[in-house]
């Protein structure tokens, strides 16, 4: 009895690698896309992200289309195990040992970017490890920082933190947790517009569109 509510306590708090990122049938709302110079007085931006079984990626081409930014997949060198339990295990020990995954390819023309959202899955109460290698991977210096994540239930702060955390030399925008269910086009559009706001005040003298509508606070 005792191993099975170990084992039972161990899946409910591994917080991604399933009930995160599911692959799900249904399509994203429309939202008007923005143009990318509407936005961040027409820097260049970069969406890069991690996503293990669809839901961050979903999120993060939802950003890609108001923005008119580029997207990088962040992939493991050896990828993750496609079954839950195997992933979780793979996940927990990366964090336990502070791991450093490879990651499969790089960013071309880092330094053109201004902008840049960078978002994963909620594991294990936190980041997952390859977003750290990413991070320590380029001069963040000058840029600014987007996190966003998606979560099942618990520790959306927590990661969004850490990706403020692993990229200190970064000017930082505030970021979003979306579980599953609620990633949602007007939702995306409506925090995006605040962040353009934002930027324009961290960079008065740069010209920014207007924003319309407040976003829910996270």
């Amino acid at each position: 009895m005792k191993h099975y509510l170990l084992l039972l306590l161990t899946l409910l708090t591994f917080v991604s690698c399933s009930a995160n990122e599911p692959e799900l049938p249904e399509q994203p709302q429309p939202v008007q896309p923005g143009e990318g110079s509407d936005y961040f007085s027409g820097k260049k931006v970069l969406i890069a992200y991690f996503s293990w079984g669809g839901t961050t990626r979903r999120m993060a081409q939802q950003i890609q289309a108001i923005t008119g930014g580029d997207l990088f997949e962040i992939e493991p060198e050896n990828p993750y195990p496609t079954s839950y339990t195997p992933c979780t295990e793979v996940a927990l020990e990366e964090r336990d040992t502070n791991a450093r995954p490879a990651i499969k390819s790089s960013v071309a023309n880092w330094d053109e970017y201004d902008v840049v959202f960078l978002g994963g899955p909620v594991w294990w109460h936190t980041a997952p490890m390859i977003l750290h290698t990413f991070a320590e991977s380029y001069d963040f210096e000058g840029k600014t920082v987007v996190p966003f994540t998606t979560y099942a239930s618990t520790y959306r702060d927590e990661t969004l933190q850490a990706i403020v955390d692993m990229t200190p030399d970064a000017e930082h925008l505030e970021g979003l947790g979306l579980t599953s269910g609620s990633i949602n086009g007007n939702r995306i559009l409506t925090w995006i517009d605040l962040l353009n706001e934002q930027y324009g005040s961290l960079h008065p003298g740069e010209a920014t569109v207007p924003m319309d509508g407040v976003v829910d606070t996270i």
